[in-house]
């Protein structure tokens, strides 16, 4: 009799091992299905910001030259679909589509482009509040955003003393770049706080959606120039490009467009995005 009994409980116990691992693998495979959590997102960015602040001078030097070459296929291609598109109510939606190539070469090809920084090295700063922090932020902040502005530069002036750019396409590269470049300096500020936020949203989006990338790129960066927001990097291209042309000088384009553009993608990026995120995690990782 005894015998039948412990058999009775050998059998229940494997019975309940049995349900235990397949409870166990069932939510296993939830966790898998299931979007990261808020808090991984932030860690992995975090992270992310913390190898960027540690990598060589050379290197976010010339990858922010880069990404400011690329991202002026940002201007090119609205200017080329602007040139090309029948007049009519609809096309302003679809030239802005243009608007996102340059953007897509640049995340997808992980230059270093500034307004992506104003999130991913701001997070570890926000952490661990810290001179050296802040200073190693800085740094990266002004060898990025200079190497960006460099970028632009040789860029436009390919496209100003050279055959590069199709003549036909030239008027709406001057129309798109005196439209954002001459918005009256306030106007610009508060235009590029949506920007900012956009960006950040891209940055903050992509680790917990890889495969959808190029989608949360285009359909953002699209609402950036639809919108009519403005952004540093890619406004930097219509400043260089106009400056190339003699038509803007450098008091103008440095307070009356760069600084209000640049502080307005700051107060998006870092003072509303980042520090949201931070408000939103904050008590789970503490």
């Amino acid at each position: 009799m005894s015998d039948e009994t412990e058999l009775r409980r050998n059998s229940e116990n494997k019975h309940s091992e049995s349900n235990d691992s397949q409870s166990n693998k069932m939510a296993r495979e939830v966790e898998d299905l299931s979007q990261p959590k808020s808090r991984i997102v932030y860690e992995a960015i975090k992270q992310a910001g913390q190898e960027e602040l540690t990598r060589p001078t050379p290197s976010l030097l010339w990858s922010g030259i880069a990404a400011g070459i690329l991202i002026s296929f940002s201007v090119l291609g609205e200017a080329i679909l602007r040139t090309y598109l029948p007049d009519a109510p609809y096309s302003y939606l679809i030239e802005n589509i243009g608007y996102s190539l340059g953007f897509m070469l640049v995340i997808l090809g992980r230059m270093q482009l500034f307004t992506e920084n104003t999130i991913t090295t701001v997070l570890p700063l926000i952490e661990d509040f810290k001179k050296k922090n802040m200073f190693c932020m800085a740094k990266l902040w002004s060898i990025v955003l200079t190497a960006n502005v460099i970028g632009a530069f040789l860029i436009t002036a390919l496209y100003v003393f050279t055959p590069a750019l199709p003549e036909d396409v030239a008027p709406a590269m001057l129309s798109l770049s005196e439209h954002a470049v001459f918005m009256p300096p306030l106007d610009s500020f508060y235009k590029a706080i949506p920007a900012g936020i956009l960006i950040a949203a891209i940055v903050w989006m992509i680790p917990q959606s890889e495969s959808s990338a190029f989608m949360i790129i285009l359909v953002l960066t699209w609402l950036i120039a639809a919108g009519d927001f403005t952004h540093i990097v890619a406004g930097s291209v219509e400043m260089a490009y106009l400056m190339w042309l003699g038509k803007l000088g450098l008091m103008d384009a440095t307070f009356g467009f760069f600084l209000p553009v640049f502080l307005g993608n700051v107060v998006g990026g870092t003072l509303i995005f980042s520090f949201l995120v931070w408000g939103q995690v904050k008590n789970e990782i503490e």
